[in-house]
């Protein structure tokens, strides 16, 4: 119930947004900032997710464990989502969760509710 009332207030938000700025730089502009917005956003996922996948290989090869670059992957994949997603709000959000230098302020909390979720039993990790 509370995510089904956490997207309704986000589409409304971004709605208005929509017609705020339509208002300001008109419908055209904003109809060319979506798109530019997604297409650049998604390059960009793509281009941070296959070097986050190239480093996680590398950690295995050497027999580590790629936990940082699990967590990576979980930003961009969400941000790439975000940003693919026609929005304000969403591209915003989705731009800080792919760029490295913004993504690092975002990655702390991650890991905090990720320990939470395990803490609690929601996410179960079975070992070998």
């Amino acid at each position: 119930m509370k995510w089904l009332l956490f997207f309704l207030v986000l589409s409304a938000a971004e709605i208005g947004l929509f017609v705020w700025a339509g208002g300001i730089i008109g419908p055209w502009w904003v109809v060319i900032l979506i798109l530019l917005t997604g297409f650049i956003g998604v390059s960009l996922a793509k281009k941070e997710g296959l070097e986050t996948w190239r480093r996680a290989q590398s950690a295995l090869q050497y027999g580590q464990v790629p936990a940082r670059e699990i967590i990576d992957g979980i930003c961009i994949f969400v941000g790439g989502v975000l940003l693919f997603s026609p929005g304000f709000i969403t591209d915003v959000t989705g731009f800080i969760l792919v760029l490295p230098f913004t993504r690092k302020f975002v990655k702390p909390f991650l890991g905090i509710l990720i320990k939470r979720l395990v803490d609690k039993n929601r996410i179960i990790i079975h070992r070998r």
